[in-house]
């Protein structure tokens, strides 16, 4: 599979064409920001963990019924995925209140939500990816309405298993944001998932080990990203 040309450079992935249409490569960068671009940093090793630990997560939901757009390891800091229609959308299931669901609703962080919420983001940087709901994406045409609901019950999906598959390494999983794209009809989980894009906190100590790091300002966010990866016993050899 030959690597050729740039598609797409986003905060912290790059994204190139192949030989093949419907195959692109993903590089996971070192850089990180946060607050839309308005904190950058270069964090050594990032990107390869991120790689690492992508490619375990989207082959453990593989495994458990979810497609996914990753097809496999290129090198340490690049995968092989499937070329997805991105629905311009954001899903997102909160198990805990963290975040911008505390500053929207006066909620306390670290209380349990029971059920789960789930929210829909338009994933776009200069409105701040505002909070949208099902009838703006009907109307707007940003996804069909199969799709939609193809869309949120993956998503509560993923949370059935990730939140077993966190617990059991002693974490908790306290949100995270999935997006979706068409391939071929098929609705399938595109994008990543790591630490930058979801909150997990120790389960005994509530230790923040994800992004919320460098948001906050608490250092040590590629060694908090390591240690989720070894509980979890993700290879990070040769990183």
């Amino acid at each position: 599979m030959q690597k050729k040309q740039e598609l797409y450079a986003g905060k912290a992935k790059s994204v190139y064409t192949t030989d093949d249409p419907d195959r692109l490569v993903l590089l996971f960068r070192n850089d990180t920001s946060a607050f839309d671009g308005e904190k950058k940093a270069q964090l050594d090793r990032k990107g390869a963990v991120n790689n690492r630990f992508n490619a375990f997560i989207m082959q453990r939901l593989a495994a458990s019924g979810i497609e996914t757009h990753f097809e496999k390891l290129l090198a340490n800091d690049e995968s092989l995925v499937k070329k997805l229609k991105m629905f311009p959308v954001e899903c997102v299931v909160r198990n805990i209140a963290a975040g911008s669901i505390c500053r929207r609703l006066g909620v306390q962080e670290g209380v349990d939500l029971n059920p789960p919420t789930f929210e829909f983001f338009l994933k776009n940087d200069a409105l701040h990816d505002p909070m949208i709901n099902e009838y703006h994406i009907r109307s707007f045409g940003w996804a069909r309405d199969h799709e939609v609901a193809q869309m949120k019950e993956l998503t509560f999906k993923v949370n059935d298993v990730l939140k077993r598959l966190f617990a059991d390494a002693g974490m908790l999983l306290v949100d995270y944001k999935l997006e979706f794209g068409d391939f071929h009809g098929r609705v399938v989980l595109g994008d990543e998932f790591t630490p930058d894009g979801c909150r997990l906190w120790d389960v005994a100590t509530r230790k923040k080990l994800d992004k919320d790091r460098f948001r906050q300002g608490l250092g040590g966010v590629v060694e908090a990203y390591e240690e989720v990866a070894h509980r979890l016993g993700v290879d990070l050899s040769g990183i």
